[in-house]
């Protein structure tokens, strides 16, 4: 006989603020840094993975450059229709800003093929020359924050206010994340192999509410 479960009644309005008050139990004694604790909270509710607290990387100025480009109508690029359909889009709206991917352009598939290069890497070429203000969201292609950081290096990707950097896998991941920590541009980078749209997303969603001053914990 199985043994009887016992499950915890929580009304549906409280789910999420319940599952926070979980997430800073379980971290128990560990020191987030107050500026960037949201973002990791986030994370971990979205992957219910605890490495994400050790593991997230932030640059000095990340999440106040990200607050402060979201908050003034930047636009989000994202290297997969994933991130940006996780991307909360009337906050980022509210703001004037917009969430743009290439990655399922005709046009962008067809130079891809002709180069011998990855879609992900030639949609990073096409975003490079959008106006404006840009945060780049990437969860999937480490050949996409490769193309940012050849851009950075040779001076063709005007600086964008940050860049996540959290793709998943094997091939090249690591790699990667270390090429865009090795810039001088505002990044949060989800070390080693572990990350992804979701990852990508859950971030941008906490810059914004941080934006709109809603923490929602």
């Amino acid at each position: 006989m199985s043994e009887q479960l016992h499950l915890t009644h929580v009304k549906p309005e409280d789910i999420e603020a319940t599952s926070f008050e979980i997430i800073s139990r379980e971290l128990g004694p560990l020191d987030l840094d107050p500026q960037t604790e949201l973002v990791v909270k986030r994370v971990i509710h979205t992957t219910a993975d605890f490495d994400y607290a050790k593991t997230l990387t932030f640059t000095a100025h990340a999440v106040e450059r990200g607050v402060e480009a979201l908050r003034n109508g930047a636009t989000v690029i994202t290297d997969t229709s994933m991130v940006a359909a996780g991307i909360n889009k009337r906050v980022l709206g509210s703001f004037g800003g917009q969430v743009c991917t290439f990655i399922a352009d005709a046009d962008v598939a067809a130079e891809a093929k002709r180069r011998g290069l990855t879609r992900s890497a030639v949609s990073m070429e096409r975003a490079a020359q959008l106006p404006g203000t840009l945060v780049f969201a990437i969860g999937n292609a480490p050949t996409a924050l490769v193309s940012l950081a050849r851009m950075l290096n040779d001076g063709s990707l005007p600086r964008p206010a940050l860049i996540i950097g959290v793709p998943v896998g094997f091939v090249n991941v690591v790699e990667s994340k270390e090429l865009i920590m090795a810039t001088d541009v505002e990044s949060i980078v989800a070390r080693g192999r572990k990350g992804g749209s979701n990852v990508a997303a859950a971030i941008v969603n906490a810059l914004l509410y941080l934006a709109s001053g809603n923490r929602r914990e």
